[in-house]
């Protein structure tokens, strides 16, 4: 199906096609969220119809002098959504996403921000933890940057961590970023740039009205629009108890294939993906894996590269088949799982260690990138922007202290 043209940002027409303003006022209205919104339209045939038996349903409820939505605060809302630059879908308009739009308790109403010819791409959602590994970032960039250099659309929720890896690595091939706040309401506040970057050439995308600040009920709601915009759900690093495991529930629950990127068993932040495959999730190392796993269950795959795509052609294992996309070599990610480098450990002593630049935050910061997986010396350097000079003295710190273990090839594990 045709998408419209991408909107200006300062596009002025914003009022909803057919019954959308109706749509609005229904979800906009007190105690109707999208459950109810779904079960009013199917009772009543129309928001309309919905709108007008509202009154009536609360009285029956025993609630008294209920009214719906007024009419102005929705023409506030749209103005709000004009003052940012932001387009609104409700549920009857024909650009509304088609996958989405399968899902039990699909938003009435989308705000959206972008390039919505971004929408017609396959979509795979690339997630994981905010508190990642420096191993779980590079599987996250390379994961979403093969995704994205097959023409896929990469969809994530714009968290810290894996989140912004993934809508970095896919950034010039169109990235989806579903926000748990309003349109205007970027969080994290330091994702403003890459926010804005996303609009050029992907879509901001959420179910709350412009102005509305993000709170915790707002990110399993916003878990559900991830995977019910998506083919599939990859999950890169969680822990055993995380909102991607909300994310991967969400997807099963919708109908959606679940991908892992398995971890070491001893690492925390691995343990959620490592249940996901034990409980039949499919084992991905990268975007080859991804791609294979979709075409096998009958999603069509083959997609063209984005026109805008100012990149070298990624390295193939073998010649492009029929039906199946181009895609990144394999990486060994197997064989960085079997180098689990124990040993004796010497756990640290009590004392405080003090040196020039602060080594206690800068030791913290190392600790939060490593695993019991090895990781190259000079890629933690690079992830955390620290001068070489100034991040030995603190590894050698960590070493002496039991915490840290140094392996061949300038590789470093996290101990126990």
């Amino acid at each position: 199906m045709a998408r419209p043209l991408p909107f200006e940002p300062h596009h002025t027409s914003l009022t909803p096609m057919g019954d959308g303003i109706a749509c609005l006022r229904l979800i906009r209205s007190r105690r109707v969220g999208p459950a109810t919104f779904h079960r009013l339209l199917a009772e009543h045939g129309s928001a309309e119809a919905a709108l007008a038996a509202l009154p009536a349903i609360a009285r029956a409820a025993g609630i008294e002098d209920y009214a719906p939505c007024p009419l102005a605060v929705v023409h506030a809302e749209l103005e709000a959504g004009r003052r940012a630059g932001a387009r609104l879908l409700t549920w009857d308009d024909p650009a509304y996403p088609a996958l989405l739009r399968e899902v039990a308790e699909a938003p009435a109403a989308l705000w959206l921000r972008g390039d919505l010819a971004v929408l017609d791409r396959l979509p795979v959602a690339v997630i994981g933890a905010r508190n990642a590994s420096s191993l779980g970032l590079r599987m996250a960039r390379g994961m979403a940057l093969g995704l994205s250099q097959t023409g896929a659309a990469v969809v994530a929720g714009l968290a810290r961590g894996i989140d912004t890896v993934a809508h970095e690595a896919s950034l010039h091939g169109g990235t989806i970023a579903v926000m748990a706040g309003g349109i205007d309401m970027i969080y994290p506040a330091e994702n403003a740039a890459l926010a804005e970057s996303i609009c050029d050439t992907g879509l901001l995308m959420t179910e709350q009205p412009p102005g509305v600040e993000p709170v915790a009920r707002h990110f399993p709601a916003r878990n559900r629009i991830i995977s019910g915009l998506s083919r599939a759900v990859v999950v890169v690093e969680a822990a055993h108890r995380s909102g991607s495991l909300i994310t991967a529930r969400c997807a099963l629950d919708q109908g959606r294939e679940v991908m892992a990127v398995p971890g070491h068993p001893m690492d925390a932040r691995a343990s959620g993906c490592n249940s996901l495959i034990r409980d039949g999730a499919t084992l991905v190392r990268n975007s080859a894996d991804v791609l294979a796993a979709l075409q096998s269950n009958g999603t069509p795959v083959e997609t063209a590269a984005p026109a805008r795509l100012p990149q070298p052609a990624p390295p193939v294992a073998e010649p492009a088949r029929p039906g199946m996309a181009r895609t990144l070599q394999p990486a060994a990610v197997a064989r960085r799982l079997a180098e689990m480098g124990h040993g004796l450990r010497r756990r640290p002593g009590p004392e405080t260690r003090q040196a020039q630049g602060g080594p206690v935050n800068l030791e913290a910061r190392i600790l939060a990138k490593l695993g019991p997986s090895p990781t190259e010396e000079n890629l933690l350097i690079r992830d955390l922007g620290v001068p070489a000079a100034v991040i030995a003295p603190a590894i050698l710190a960590l070493e002496l202290a039991g915490r840290v273990q140094r392996m061949s090839g300038g590789r470093l594990a996290l101990l126990g």
